[in-house]
């Protein structure tokens, strides 16, 4: 394909409801969901994709139960740390977008330890957007203006984008038969193709992902031209 997406943000959803159709424990969903994710980062390397953004846990995550949030904790950490060396081998550069201070002390840590690691690898960026919410993340960059003491009349769309965590995206595929953002790189999103699957995050396959890079391929972006 000649239009590969420079950047593809995927909203991993549907773990639990996997799980709960085929009468396995939530857990369960989500350990096969981090499996997925190794799988899709593996295709999406091989498609020549230069940067992926994983929505993984949102800020409102955080309201699901102290022994759910903590299994997430741990697979989180588990991706950080004991996959990391397959990630860093492929050249592929880690980073982690959202709200760091909420995390637990140990993940922040794998965290700093993942980019440090990877800051020279140049074949893929790979964002985890953990603990992340599109509209704090807006919040984060008005206040750095502010901090920054930027006038007023100074202040446009290219000094905002140049403060988020991330680059603007442009395909967005969702699983999990939602449609919608979810607060998910809103900014970024302005102009983003959107592609909503009718399967869990489980189910995602190669062929689903091929599908939907040929859907981006045949839809025209004029950006209001």
């Amino acid at each position: 394909m000649k239009k590969i997406p420079h950047h593809l943000g995927i909203i991993l959803d549907g773990n639990r409801r996997w799980a709960k159709e085929k009468r396995l424990p939530a857990f369960e969903g989500h350990r096969r969901g981090l499996e997925k994710v190794k799988k899709v980062v593996e295709w999406c390397q091989e498609k020549g994709i230069k940067m992926l953004t994983l929505f993984v846990f949102s800020t409102e995550n955080w309201k699901r139960s102290k022994g759910e949030v903590g299994y997430l904790m741990k697979l989180a950490k588990k991706a950080m740390t004991s996959d990391l060396k397959e990630l860093s081998k492929n050249d592929i550069r880690i980073k982690v977008i959202g709200n760091r201070q909420r995390l637990p002390k140990d993940i922040q840590k794998s965290v700093s330890e993942a980019e440090k690691k990877t800051q020279y690898n140049k074949k893929m960026v790979l964002n985890f957007a953990l603990s992340y919410g599109g509209r704090g993340e807006i919040v984060e960059a008005v206040k750095n203006i502010i901090k920054n003491k930027v006038p007023p009349e100074k202040i446009n769309e290219k000094l905002i984008s140049e403060n988020l965590w991330a680059s603007d995206l442009d395909l967005i595929i969702r699983t999990g038969k939602e449609q919608r953002l979810s607060n998910f790189l809103i900014w970024q999103a302005a102009y983003s193709e959107l592609y909503f699957l009718k399967k869990y995050w489980p189910e995602f396959s190669k062929k689903d992902l091929d599908t939907a890079l040929l859907e981006y391929v045949r839809r025209q972006r004029r950006f209001g031209e």
